[in-house]
């Protein structure tokens, strides 16, 4: 990084002024990204006094002393790099930067920890540490592999308040749901009240040779019913809002997820199994929806009922009321303890779980080549040994939970049994009636019993919480392909392609390195070159699946990153080397990238795709069902499909990966025709190890091992017997290794018809 950028411009002019004549400039950030991850531009200087922010695009710097006990923070989150700035108490700033300034940030933090620790100002040393462990980084590594290794914090129960963003919109009903749910435990809490005169002054008389009042015990059994009555309307009207409620909360939940999952970028799913992250989106959604219609309208009932039930018991007799409350402390103790057990225990269940849906996600679409090479019991196996793996589990969990719940039964049964003595006491010695005493016991009853019910609760409100966590970490993955704060806006593209100084790494492992390219707008650009020399990684760039390290990428002379994702995408047609295709009909998998299409337009894209002979030749023509993942067509018919939806949208700029590599000749001739249509007027950009394929290309790019080594025609690259010529020359070399293998296999068959057995 040249540090004299920092110093044009009015900030510059501002820095230069603020600076001391004795004050040096010792490291610099560019930061380019704000805090709510939009592109922006700004600086984070640090001198031999201090640290100074210019961000956002403004001409002040704000600026703090290095004072001791502070710290700078280092960390990287799925590419987008996070410096954070410490004092003793609190966070004092923060700023964030994409994986191309990552190697600025870590000369900036040591370097402040060298101003900090009072040592030199020396240069980096070329074997950079991690900020937080302080071990050596592998060579051209962003990534400690300790840290990498660490386990995630675990789960909190408090992750569940996190669910109030979904709840929010529904505030109102869930309201008036509580206030139902305060009115119906306050119903329930009524009968054993009326216990009482009905056994001192009914039943205990009635014994004693008193005559019963039928009013009296009409009035008292009438408020009974209507108190029952009362409490299960209250109780349907709460149950049904809530749970009405709790089914919108958890759809909400889900589409967010999902359309979340949808905009994050393909390294993400590089690192994901399909299987876990259905079962996030699926089961542990459903978990969640769960608990918040039954559980946490129980756990709400139960405290209310505690609550209310102690406020009577006090009422009706101190002294009794805590003795009731003795065992509340071991319960208390036990739910601390099994807590955290439960919590551990059911993330690892989580994990454990979704090994088994990806045997499932993986087996099933591959079923093909699972019955192909007889592999069944195999996967039987692996299926089998998963399930017992979770059944382990489980059975571990389950020896916790069944210890806890009997304990906690058996606590509040030996308090009942310290109530009665107690009770009994009181009633011998005439402090309490009996009629008291059987209130004390009924609401005793209940005020044990929702000690349980909220002991039980335990285990599901973290299944709850390690269910909301899994679906978090969705949530608070920040894709490394942003969209701009202020995109550019982009109507019409005219497909020149400009790649200046590109650089990019998967992780610790470089793979395109100080790549330069110019295309014309309607250029074929074919690009060649062994495998793994990064012709797919540059066309994901150019796509921005990723985005660069290093340099920039330029359509129409902008930087692709300044437009919006989905506008700039629209521009670009995909023909993959294996196109997959969506269950449903024929036309809607053309239809696909433009599902507003006519059926006119769908059969034109169709025919000038070589596609419409054989889908007139299928049972329901365009209305004919593809199977999952196209199964019941062959492969030269799905990529003519997958050539058919690619000029429906009409593109400016074309990819073309392997689109032939995987058919016959016969197919690759349709293909090749369909190709030729589609190429016409367009940026082309195709990638071919058979490089016959590549004859039209205006150019041809060699690659090797992340750099362009030659950029020519076809005749000029031979002529210059270069890496290109090498590359021809080889597969020239295969062809005639392979025709002579089949020559070798024709003439023996032939021989061996021209002398039957016997005569040879």
């Amino acid at each position: 990084m040249d540090t004299s950028d920092v110093f044009s411009g009015a900030a510059g002019a501002a820095l230069r002024a603020e600076l001391a004549s004795d004050e040096n400039v010792l490291a610099v950030l560019q930061v380019d990204l704000s805090a709510d991850l939009h592109f922006t531009k700004g600086w984070l200087v640090l001198t031999n006094r201090r640290l100074l922010d210019c961000s956002g695009g403004a001409a002040t710097w704000r600026s703090w002393p290095l004072t001791p006990g502070w710290s700078l923070r280092l960390f990287d989150h799925a590419g987008v790099g996070t410096l954070e700035l410490h004092s003793a108490q609190a966070r004092v700033a923060l700023w964030r930067f994409t994986q191309a300034q990552h190697s600025q940030a870590l000369r900036l933090l040591q370097r402040f920890e060298q101003q900090l620790a009072g040592g030199p100002a020396h240069e980096v040393s070329e074997a950079p540490q991690c900020p937080v462990c302080h071990t050596p980084l592998p060579p051209d590594s962003e990534e400690c592999p300790a840290c990498a290794r660490a386990q995630p914090p675990q789960t909190s129960t408090w992750v569940l308040l996190r669910l109030w963003r979904f709840a929010q919109p529904y505030q109102g009903k869930l309201i008036a749901g509580f206030l139902l749910t305060l009115a119906s435990t306050a119903a329930t809490l009524v009968p054993p009240y009326l216990t009482i005169p009905l056994m001192d002054d009914i039943l205990i008389p009635f014994q004693n040779g008193q005559a019963i009042d039928p009013a009296l015990v009409m009035l008292y059994l009438g408020g009974l019913l209507l108190a029952a009555v009362f409490a299960w309307g209250l109780s349907w009207a709460r149950t049904y809002i809530l749970a009405l409620v709790s089914e919108r909360i958890g759809a909400d939940l889900r589409t967010t997820t999902y359309e979340h999952l949808l905009r994050l970028s393909l390294d993400y799913f590089g690192g994901k199994r399909t299987g876990d992250l259905m079962a996030r989106i699926g089961s542990e959604t459903d978990r969640i929806n769960v608990f918040l219609s039954l559980h946490a309208l129980d756990f709400v009932t139960d405290v209310l009922m505690i609550l209310m039930t102690a406020a009577i018991l006090f009422s009706i007799n101190p002294w009794l009321a805590l003795v009731t409350l003795v065992p509340l402390p071991f319960i208390g103790w036990l739910i601390h303890n099994v807590r955290d057990r439960l919590r551990t225990g059911f993330e690892k269940i989580d994990r454990v779980w979704s090994e088994v849906t990806n045997v499932l996600a993986d087996t099933i679409p591959g079923i093909r080549v699972v019955k192909a090479f007889a592999q069944e019991r195999r996967e039987a196996q692996r299926f089998r040994d998963a399930n017992l793996h979770n059944l382990e589990v489980n059975d571990k969990l389950n020896k916790t939970w069944s210890l806890f719940s009997p304990t906690v039964s058996l606590l509040t049964e030996i308090g009942l049994l310290v109530v009665w003595a107690c009770g009994i006491w009181l009633v011998a010695r005439h402090q309490i009636t009996v009629g008291v005493l059987t209130a004390f016991i009924a609401y005793i009853g209940r005020f044990y019993g929702r000690l349980d019910s909220m002991s039980r609760i335990v285990s599901v409100t973290q299944k709850a919480a390690a269910g909301a966590k899994r679906i978090f970490d969705i949530l608070d993955h920040v894709s490394n392909v942003p969209d701009p704060a202020q995109p550019v806006p982009l109507q019409r593209v005219q497909g020149a392609i400009g790649l200046h100084n590109v650089g990019f790494r998967y992780g610790s492992r470089t793979v395109i390195r100080s790549l330069n390219l110019d295309i014309r707008p309607g250029e074929m650009i074919g690009l060649v070159g062994h495998s793994g020399s990064g012709k797919s990684t540059l066309v994901n760039l150019i796509c921005r699946f990723y985005d660069v390290s290093e340099g920039s990428i330029q359509v129409d002379g902008v930087d692709i990153r300044r437009f919006a994702v989905a506008d700039f995408r629209r521009h670009i047609g995909l023909v993959l080397q294996e196109p997959f295709l969506f269950f449903g009909t024929i036309a809607e998998n053309i239809a696909y990238g433009k599902p507003e299409a006519t059926r006119e337009e769908i059969v034109a894209a169709a025919r000038a795709a070589h596609a419409h002979e054989f889908i007139l030749r299928l049972p329901h023509g365009y209305d004919s069902l593809v199977g999952e993942r196209g199964q019941g067509l062959s492969g030269g018919e799905r990529q003519r499909i997958s050539i058919a939806r690619a000029l429906l949208i009409d593109p400016r700029i074309l990819i073309l990966d392997e689109a032939t590599s995987a058919v016959d000749t016969e197919t690759e001739k349709e293909i090749q025709k369909a190709l030729d249509n589609l190429v016409q007027g367009r940026t082309t950009i195709a990638i071919a190890h058979r490089l016959s394929t590549l004859r039209k290309a205006d150019r041809l790019v060699v690659m090797d091992r992340g750099e362009i080594v030659e950029v020519g025609p076809h005749d000029e690259l031979m002529a210059r017997q270069g890496a290109y010529w090498r590359l021809y020359q080889a597969q020239v070399r295969r062809a005639e290794e392979d025709a002579e293998a089949a020559g070798v296999v024709i003439e023996s068959s032939v021989l061996h018809s021209a002398h039957p057995a016997g005569q040879a």
